[in-house]
């Protein structure tokens, strides 16, 4: 430390990351709050209103500093620097927070160390990655009562799992319950795999669908909450997407046509199961939501990025927030590899010619996909061109299949049903017999 630096701190005061004390007296916890925060200068010899009174700097001190730094839970690490009379313990920030010292932990606050209440600790572990929601067992669950065995059989049966072992058995060794005193005992992956009534255990665990007219939230059109469980969540949250979504067909001569959604449905697949597998679980005000605008798609997952990964390592690196979840569903093949996915969202946008998905991180991790906002009002304007030309082919062919309508008027069989369903209820056409063997009959309008 150079003789201008040290005039600057003590012009500057203690703060955030300086700390003067005379004595090294509690300095053990000055140390646990830089060590939990980010890090900073404890400078012996200087009074709290920066007067330089000078400690005495001797091997002995020096050797009781490091002591009572190795003394803290877990060990701090500091490095020392002496400057005449002054001396100046570096504390770097911790790699393995939280710390704590005899007196208990503490957190910097501006310029002080403020002891951390239960609350404030229990947070500082989940925020720290300590304390896993995957992984937290909950005695509430019963496992005669509540296990569904139906989904548990579905799963192996995905996951290409035999079942040699009893049913108690395998779930230990998959991790999502242990025994407990002859008990089967569940933590919460199990509950949101295998839970009969997933709403009955957590609320926030659903999956809130929504479409839009326009490209604010002020019109919902429609709106699903899918919770019952962490897989058909994610093939719910799938179907309401292809049930929204426009496709193309390209037929190149094959006798199977090819059918091109606006956005790729896997790029959308994979962001679903990122939101639902990597959301912070707990954060109990907020849902993942998949929310369909005429001009984007948005699918966001509360929590915000996991500890340790930045920004401008998304993508790139795979810190796991929930791994015991993480685990399964790349079992079930849905992750095929652990940090792949947002490569593969990437490549499927490029490889159709569409917008770069933009990721927007805040208190969530929102992936929005950009739509071609003309194209959905054109689309619009056109529904009534359809209609007209689906009763001119019922005029001319009542016996036509819903599949032929599509291929002859070049849209998806959703979207002719949607417009069969607008034209049934406004009387204009009607549905004599049965699907097979039926016909159509043009209503004559008065």
């Amino acid at each position: 430390m150079k003789k201008e630096e040290l005039k600057l701190l003590r012009e500057e005061g203690e703060g955030y990351l300086v700390e003067f004390k005379e004595k090294t007296a509690n300095i053990d916890k000055e140390m646990v709050a830089f060590a939990n925060g980010s890090g900073g200068k404890i400078l012996l010899g200087i009074s709290d209103n920066g007067n330089i009174k000078g400690i005495k700097i001797t091997n002995k001190l020096k050797s009781q500093i490091q002591d009572i730094a190795n003394n803290c839970e877990p060990a701090i690490k500091i490095m020392m620097e002496e400057f005449d009379d002054i001396l100046v313990v570096h504390v770097r920030s911790g790699e393995d927070k939280p710390y704590s010292c005899s007196q208990g932990f503490y957190t910097r606050i501006g310029p002080n160390a403020q002891k951390m209440k239960r609350n404030q600790i229990i947070e500082y572990f989940q925020s720290e990655g300590k304390v896993r929601f995957d992984e937290l067992i909950n005695l509430s669950f019963d496992y005669k009562k509540d296990f569904d065995k139906d989904k548990f059989e579905k799963f192996l049966s995905i996951a290409g799992i035999s079942k040699v072992l009893k049913t108690p058995a395998v779930l230990c060794n998959l991790g999502v319950a242990e025994k407990q005193e002859g008990k089967t005992i569940f933590n919460n992956t199990g509950i949101l795999f295998f839970a009969k009534n997933l709403n009955a255990c957590y609320l926030h665990t659903t999956v809130t669908c929504a479409l839009y007219k326009g490209v604010s939230k002020a019109n919902v059109l429609d709106r699903k909450d899918f919770n019952e469980d962490i897989v058909s969540n994610v093939d719910h949250a799938m179907l309401f997407l292809k049930q929204h979504i426009p496709v193309r067909y390209e037929f190149d001569g094959s006798p199977k046509r090819k059918e091109i959604a606006e956005v790729p449905f896997g790029a959308l697949r994979e962001a679903v199961i990122n939101a639902v597998v990597h959301r912070d679980y707990f954060q109990k005000g907020a849902n993942v939501m998949v929310e369909i605008f005429d001009d984007r798609i948005e699918i966001s997952s509360p929590g915000g990025l996991v500890k340790g990964l930045l920004e401008k390592d998304f993508g790139k690196k795979s810190v796991l927030r929930n791994a015991n979840i993480a685990n399964l569903f790349q079992r079930m093949g849905y992750i095929e590899k652990m940090g792949t996915g947002i490569i593969r969202m990437r490549e499927l946008m490029a490889k159709a010619h569409l917008q770069a998905i933009d990721f927007q991180f805040t208190l969530f991790v929102t992936a929005v996909f950009k739509r071609e906002y003309k194209k959905i009002k054109t689309a619009r304007k056109t529904s009534v061109k359809t209609s007209v030309k689906i009763v001119e082919l019922l005029n001319k062919e009542s016996h036509i299949t819903i599949p032929e309508m599509a291929e002859k008027l070049r849209k998806s069989t959703r979207a002719i049903e949607m417009q069969i369903n607008k034209l049934k209820k406004a009387g204009f056409i009607k549905r004599i017999g049965h699907d097979k063997g039926g016909h159509w009959k043009v209503n004559k309008i008065k």
